[in-house]
């Protein structure tokens, strides 16, 4: 099975062509083409990602990004007509009609496809949720656009299953899904979640704990643009941070607030200790030195949190491996006391963290989340009901 994959959710527009051999969760997979556009650099002026600005640059670059992950692909051509004159004119009023709102895009895509015609690609993956709803409907409605011009089916996808199954896709070995035991705590740490998920099989999500306010990506670019520093926060507070943990600097404040630490539940809460910092630095002049005390201070408190809050998780609910999936989780310092911190109390326990460059979005993980939920597939007509969520929970899967 070929399956062409796309990830518009934020602030990434992804494409990728990969090709399932097997049933799920069994099945290898080969990634034949990648492309992925990062739009970090746009948004860096505004300290965040700016949903319209996003939307904007996920229609400019996502036929580019198409044509790219294809050529790299290399399939065979198909055996039919790549262009039938006497059915376009009804191919476009359509089209048309599917990206109404994206005239430039409908554009776009009809002149790719007067040029390459119909690829050999058997379904499409695309994430509906969660994410900015803005963005997410230019993925969504451009797979709805390309299922009818292909005549294949969609398959709907939730962005955060992608994350699990990230983590458990061992890209350098096999590529395949690692087979764990289950009971599994998923941990999803990134700019809009921070959740706990008790997975009791493939495909099978529940809540049991999530962030009461901001997210911890959401707090580490929140605590950065108080100290001065550029968006994305995050790689910036990591870099700080292990430079003062290297020069041994005496805390900046040795008091920070560890939200809900001991509570009696597996919730989050961010929100207290981005304003403890912003009290902490009201006011002063930050030096270098102060930077990386501070930026040492705030991951250290993430990490106790986000830690304990997973052992409890663990141990409620007699989990045998934890999964750490999103944004976040590309923060080596964490992944590493995660590792290091289960391995005393719970040595029995495999901590599985994504392989580099698949911890961001990208499309790569919806391949997968795709795969698993073929039982979704809708053809072109289930299709036009299908609509972007940008607070659609994994637990709805």
């Amino acid at each position: 099975m070929i399956i062409l994959s796309i990830e518009t959710s934020c602030d990434e527009t992804a494409v990728s062509v990969i090709e399932a051999i097997g049933d799920f969760p069994n099945a290898k997979y080969d990634l034949l083409g990648n492309a992925l556009f990062s739009q970090i650099d746009i948004h860096r002026e505004y300290g965040g990602v700016f949903p319209a600005l996003a939307k904007r640059e996920h229609a400019a670059t996502i036929v580019p990004m198409l044509e790219k992950a294809l050529d790299e692909a290399s399939l065979p051509k198909n055996d039919e007509p790549l262009y039938s004159p006497s059915l376009f004119p009804e191919q476009e009023i359509e089209i048309r009609k599917i990206l109404e709102r994206e005239p430039t895009l409908a554009d776009q895509l009809l002149t790719f496809h007067k040029e390459h015609g119909t690829p050999p690609i058997d379904v499409i993956a695309v994430t509906v949720g969660p994410g900015l709803e803005p963005a997410l409907w230019v993925g969504v409605n451009f797979a709805k656009a390309l299922a009818y011009l292909w005549n294949i089916k969609m398959i709907p996808v939730n962005h955060m299953e992608g994350h699990v199954l990230a983590s458990i896709f061992d890209i350098e070995e096999d590529n395949k899904l690692t087979a764990i035991p289950f009971p599994t705590i998923a941990l999803l740490i990134s700019g809009g979640h921070t959740e706990l998920i008790l997975m009791k099989n493939w495909g099978q999500y529940e809540k049991v704990g999530q962030t009461r306010d901001d997210a911890v990506g959401e707090a580490f670019d929140k605590v950065a643009r108080l100290i001065g520093l550029p968006y994305p926060g995050g790689p910036e507070i990591s870099r700080l941070a292990a430079e003062g943990r290297q020069l041994g600097l005496s805390p900046f404040k040795a008091d920070l607030p560890r939200p809900m630490l001991n509570s009696n539940d597996l919730d989050f809460s961010f929100s207290g200790l981005k304003t403890s910092i912003r009290y902490a630095v009201a006011d002063k002049i930050l030096s270098e030195s102060d930077k990386k005390a501070l930026a040492r201070d705030f991951e250290d408190v993430v990490r106790d949190v986000l830690i304990k809050k997973t052992k409890a998780a663990v141990d409620l609910y007699n989990a045998r491996t934890i999964i750490i999936g999103g944004g976040v989780s590309a923060n080596k310092f964490l992944i590493h006391e995660f590792k290091r911190q289960f391995l005393i109390t719970h040595p029995d326990i495999e901590v599985y963290t994504p392989n580099p460059g698949l911890s961001t979005d990208n499309s790569v993980m919806i391949a997968l989340a795709g795969h698993a939920r073929l039982d979704k597939a809708a053809n072109a007509a289930a299709a036009a009901y299908i609509k972007a969520d940008g607070n659609r929970s994994i637990a709805e899967e």
